[in-house]
């Protein structure tokens, strides 16, 4: 099976979606690998790296949409849509349930789209989407702190304070991979830092490994409104599988914080779980509610390339493996964890929260 690795062209995306390390691993399987020229440039990946690992450097985005198998890091553009077709299967992020206009197209074309964020282990991990929410989560934080600064549009506070002058408090919706590490980030910087989910036992697990100063809540509509009135930063980490994420921040609560606070949304590339969130990208990522400064890059990882291709390319890779030997029935039959990030295949959608996201029918594979 031929393996295609297109340039990923959202706004200032300097991911790949595979390391020449996995490209040899492919090669060595028998596989062809096709790379389009520049696609590892900005995770410090050359042309000569990709050559050297046996890849074929191809000139043009079509030539590398031409695989059987293309794989990338972000969801398809509109200029993109062309290169769908009936026989293509697509391994990349997708969060479809946030956005009906691809879903459309790729039922109308018939592709096969595989999600990452929807593979799940049979104990219910996501192990393709755990490497960025990691790196998101962290970065919330440092990004956070960045615009808490006056010059950058803040309240001008220190995350961690100073003696005899308190820290920042954080308030963290979601508990979970991007929740605990966004919570480490902040505990590690010295701020105030308070966890709210409806899980209890996440949060029991949180206060067990991450100690000090953590403060945890239960995510009940009385709650969030408390530590989101009290927040100098608000991390947004609320995860669904697979479906749009709910809005449990409103615009009202928003307007309690006080002004030059900042809100950073995780979930944005699914909806957002704060109501006054909107996508933004990384040349505009910024923009104000009531005062309030919110940040909605739905590439985020992307600032950070090449710790995030290199954690990416890890999780995906076994996976590839098993799609570029296997084809699609045979991968599927033999991975039920693979078979639960098909989304559409040949023009149905068939992962259910994404169907019940804009009432088409949902047929599940069969």
């Amino acid at each position: 099976m031929t393996v295609g690795v297109p340039r990923e062209i959202k706004d200032q995306e300097y991911r790949v979606s595979m390391t020449p390390g996995g490209v040899s691993r492919l090669v060595e399987a028998g596989q062809q690998v096709i790379v389009e020229t520049g696609a590892g440039e900005g995770s410090g990946y050359s042309d000569s790296d990709y050559r050297n690992a046996g890849a074929v450097i191809v000139p043009a985005a079509s030539d590398a949409w031409g695989a059987e198998l293309v794989v990338k890091v972000k969801e398809p553009l509109p200029r993109e849509y062309g290169f769908l077709r009936p026989d293509l299967v697509l391994f990349t992020y997708l969060h479809l349930a946030a956005e009906r206009e691809l879903t459309l197209e790729m039922v109308k074309r018939g592709v096969t789209g595989i999600a990452y964020e929807t593979v799940e282990l049979a104990d219910g991990q996501l192990p393709l989407l755990k490497p960025m929410s990691e790196v998101a989560g962290r970065l919330a934080v440092q990004t956070g702190a960045f615009y808490l600064e006056k010059l950058h549009g803040g309240s001008g506070k220190l995350l961690g304070g100073v003696a005899g002058v308190e820290p920042a408090r954080v308030t963290i919706i979601g508990g979970g991979i991007v929740g605990a590490s966004a919570a480490r980030v902040a505990l590690g910087m010295g701020a105030e830092v308070t966890v709210l989910d409806m899980n209890i036992d996440k949060l029991r697990h949180l206060e067990e490994v991450l100690h000090e100063r953590l403060i945890t809540r239960s995510a009940d509509p009385l709650s969030v409104e408390e530590a989101v009135a009290e927040a100098d930063l608000l991390v947004g980490a609320v995860l669904v599988k697979g479906a749009r994420t709910p809005r449990v921040v409103t615009r009202r609560m928003v307007a309690r914080m006080a002004k030059g606070s900042v809100v950073i949304d995780v979930s944005v590339d699914q909806g957002g779980c704060v109501e006054t969130i909107r996508p933004t990208k990384h040349s505009d990522p910024i923009y104000f509610v009531d005062g309030i400064l919110h940040y909605g890059v739905t590439n985020m990882p992307g600032a950070v390339p090449r710790t995030s291709t290199a954690a990416l390319s890890n999780a995906t890779l076994p996976y590839v493996v098993k799609l570029a030997a296997l084809g699609i029935p045979g991968a599927l039959a033999s991975n039920p964890d693979l078979a639960k990030g098909v989304n559409v295949h040949r023009g149905n959608v068939t992962y259910r929260a994404v169907a019940e996201a804009f009432g088409i029918e949902y047929r599940p594979l069969g």
